[in-house]
């Protein structure tokens, strides 16, 4: 999220300025402009925040160069100035481009938090030993930022939300919700846990998926080969000699025949739907409709659901302590579980249910129809007894387990399919190949 600096003048003569997050300048502008006619004045600027490389020297001491963030070049040239320094160039950076920090860098600094937390050191030396400590140029800066931002007296949940680029969105909110909150320590170590079981998820994902589509597809490569360029050469060598071919034969090379002759075509058409697919489900709408019909999939369409439950039952419990706001604590786990279906059945069905209607959280809950059996069993028990929060965490900490076990053995099962898919394709192969290899062109006399 970029920093923008608006600028107007009221009615009365006074100058009003103000800072916003926003992740564009046509963004920032339009809430501006918003802020403006909210306030009643006249909005003369906006500036983002940039970052100046400088050189300066002071008396006759060696130039020294840097850089530092602001929002004119002006601001920076005073302030170098005033510290005694003769700005010697000063020059906005064309390109700003931060590169968001590896997931598991983002979690040592979460966890490491969490654990100097508990040893109960003060929070700006703990930034301030992180900021020094880290390696990765983009979170150190952040870190340095977070720091002198609540240093300033600013919200905390303002300062973490100017992060979320850097430190994920709902990493932003959790530790923005933190800062604010008794049980520091406790978020922390929850919102580690859950950047931790997301990437452990994305990357057996990625193991269940990935891998077996490439090999599907170098074996569609090497067969697609085999059928449009090496076999054709040898039939059609008995086919200048008369040779009849047999059935598989004749059939192989009637299709790359097809294939030769509509290549161009067939390219074509399969770049257009790979495209127009892509482009729908990275769209808002085709997440969701995936997100929804995902639950349905075999095999891997329970354990992302399971999953998405986890998660949510993981950051309501984190948000259910340290808001004390139940709604708030409901609304924003459904924004983290990552099921964009999920998502919008509990923020349409489930919060009005509890908002208009005065209905329970669990059987809200059960009324969006994205709960299982047994994650609702066991809310309401923790419901009726007093200890949603536990059970929350106890229901996700089942389903951390369950799905962890199950990915495996789902890994495990695809790679059985896979061996059995070369086997099946090796053997068509081989099959005709040897009809291929028994035909015999006809001797002269005979019929």
């Amino acid at each position: 999220m970029a920093e923008f600096r608006y600028q107007g003048l009221a009615i009365s003569g006074r100058m009003m300025q103000g800072i916003i997050t926003a992740r564009s300048k046509r963004e920032a502008k339009k809430r501006a402009e918003e802020i403006a006619r909210q306030r009643r004045f006249r909005l003369q600027s906006l500036d983002r925040k940039a970052t100046y490389a400088y050189k300066v020297r002071k008396g006759k001491e060696n130039a020294i160069a840097g850089q530092q963030k602001a929002f004119t070049a002006d601001e920076v040239r005073r302030a170098l100035e005033k510290m005694g320094y003769t700005v010697l160039s000063l020059q906005k950076r064309l390109f700003d481009i931060k590169v968001k920090p590896p997931a598991k860098d983002v979690v040592m600094f979460i966890r490491l938090s969490a654990d100097l937390l508990r040893e109960k050191l003060p929070y700006d030396e703990i930034l301030n030993l992180l900021g020094n400590d880290v390696d990765n140029k983009t979170l150190r800066q952040a870190i340095r930022e977070i720091s002198q931002d609540l240093k300033d007296g600013k919200d905390g949940a303002e300062v973490f939300g100017k992060q979320a680029d850097t430190l994920g969105k709902f990493p932003a909110h959790l530790l923005g919700v933190a800062s604010k909150s008794g049980n520091m320590v406790e978020i922390y170590e929850s919102t580690a846990k859950f950047l931790e079981r997301n990437e452990e998820f994305k990357k057996n994902l990625k193991s269940a998926l990935i891998m077996p589509s490439i090999v599907i597809l170098a074996l569609a490569g090497a067969v697609l080969f085999y059928v449009a360029y090496i076999f054709p050469q040898t039939a059609q060598m008995f086919l200048k000699f008369g040779v009849t071919l047999p059935p598989m034969t004749a059939a192989t090379l009637k299709m790359s025949d097809f294939i030769q002759s509509n290549a161009l075509y067939i390219l074509g058409v399969l770049a257009v739907v790979g495209i127009v697919a892509g482009r729908f489900l990275l769209s808002q709408r085709g997440r969701f409709l995936l997100s929804k019909y995902m639950i349905k999939f075999p095999v891997v369409g329970p354990l992302m659901h399971k999953t998405s439950i986890e998660i949510w039952c993981r950051v309501f419990h984190s948000l259910y302590s340290g808001s004390g706001e139940n709604v708030e604590a409901i609304r924003t786990a459904a924004e983290a579980c990552r099921s964009p279906y999920m998502e919008k059945q509990i923020k349409e069905i489930a919060l009005p249910m509890m908002l208009k209607e005065g209905q329970g959280l669990v059987e809200a809950l059960e009324k969006t129809g994205v709960f299982t059996r047994n994650a609702l069993s066991r809310l309401r028990s923790g419901a009726e007894t007093g200890t949603i929060r536990e059970t929350a965490l106890q229901v996700a900490n089942y389903y951390e387990k369950e799905t962890t076990h199950k990915l495996r053995n789902v890994i495990d099962m695809i790679q059985v399919a896979i061996a059995m898919v070369i086997m099946i394709v090796m053997t068509a192969i081989t099959v005709v190949s040897s009809e291929t290899a028994v035909i015999r062109p006809k001797l002269p006399g005979e019929q």
